[in-house]
């Protein structure tokens, strides 16, 4: 097989820096690099565009003067508030059979919006804290709601990122601060029950687990000395690495469950151990730490290369004309 032709597509607005990982694993697996592609150009309103070649798509962003036919398609890093204006191009890409794991508008959906995230776990029975989703409440609901779930609560929004705009709410104060600060932004939100996943030092500790074609690929564990911050690694977590095998099994199966529960085929799952084990959260595209070009770069790329051998193998390959 001669070298594929991949397309990274990538928000380049995004401060994660996933791109350079994802680019490192492809020159790693196939000694080229990737070409890169604004993944705005096709988004609503943008100037690429996909046009039907042989088995392919060709992929067409006149103001970059970028023209190809790539054999994969690497669809990542695209901030939570933007992912639905790639719907489009993501069906697209499913009805021209690209090689790609970033099609599945549908799952893409109920993963970043995660009232809908609560409703497909409890459909599902995937193990969670008691969560009540609140669309432009007063105080009065959202205070209510506050004494259901045990006065001690973790606010977000229904889109989100990073731990963003996320609080800790353990008064009325804060509930009615928090209840301002979402109206303003005209934004729903969610208020669960504290896990209580608190070390016996004070810091908080939760997991996040990488799943891949049904299987665990890697997890670390987040410990956040300040236990009223979200505990993300780009909120002050240190990540601590943990190889799969060493992974309590009861959090490795929780984790491929609540990931087919919104049909990804990948995913980083946010997790705690407490309560029996509880799922927090299915990150789309989640973002990496050092360390991980290998651990989960490497095989998300593989898992492309994959599908492409596995394609070529089912059909021939036409070559182009010039």
């Amino acid at each position: 097989m001669s070298r594929p032709c991949i397309a990274l597509i990538t928000d380049p607005t995004s401060p994660e820096g996933c791109a350079e990982f994802l680019a490192r694993a492809v020159e790693l697996l196939t000694g080229a690099a990737p070409v890169p592609i604004d993944s705005r150009h096709f988004a609503t309103g943008g100037t690429g565009r996909g046009l039907p070649a042989g088995d392919g798509l060709r992929l067409h962003v006149p103001d970059e003067q970028l023209d190809l036919v790539p054999d994969v398609v690497v669809l990542y890093e695209i901030p939570p508030h933007r992912r639905h204006e790639l719907a489009g191009f993501q069906c697209l890409l499913e009805d021209h059979d690209v090689v790609t794991l970033g099609t599945g508008v549908a799952a893409w959906r109920t993963a970043t919006e995660k009232d809908l995230t609560v409703e497909r776990f409890r459909r599902d029975g995937i193990a969670h804290m008691e969560t009540v989703v609140l669309s432009r409440p007063g105080v009065a609901e959202a205070l209510a709601a506050f004494d259901k779930l045990g006065r001690d609560t973790w606010a977000r929004p229904v889109i989100g990122t990073g731990g963003g705009d996320t609080f800790h709410l353990t008064t009325e104060d804060g509930v009615e601060r928090a209840t301002a600060f979402y109206a303003e932004r005209r934004t729903d939100w969610l208020l669960s029950r504290d896990a209580g996943n608190i070390t016996a030092d004070g810091s908080r500790h939760q997991f996040r687990v990488f799943v891949l074609g049904g299987r665990v690929i890697h997890a670390r564990e987040h410990l956040q000395p300040e236990p009223d911050t979200p505990c993300n690694t780009c909120q002050g977590a240190t990540p601590v690495p943990i190889a799969p095998a060493d992974l309590p099994p009861r959090l490795a199966q929780l984790a491929i469950a609540a990931t087919a529960s919104v049909g990804l085929p990948f995913a980083g799952v946010d997790l705690a151990i407490e309560n029996g084990g509880v799922v927090f959260e299915v990150n789309v595209q989640p973002a990496f730490v050092d360390g991980e070009v290998e651990t989960v770069a490497v095989p998300y790329i593989e898992a492309h290369l994959n599908a492409l051998a596995a394609t070529r193998k089912a059909r021939p390959v036409r070559r182009l004309p010039a």
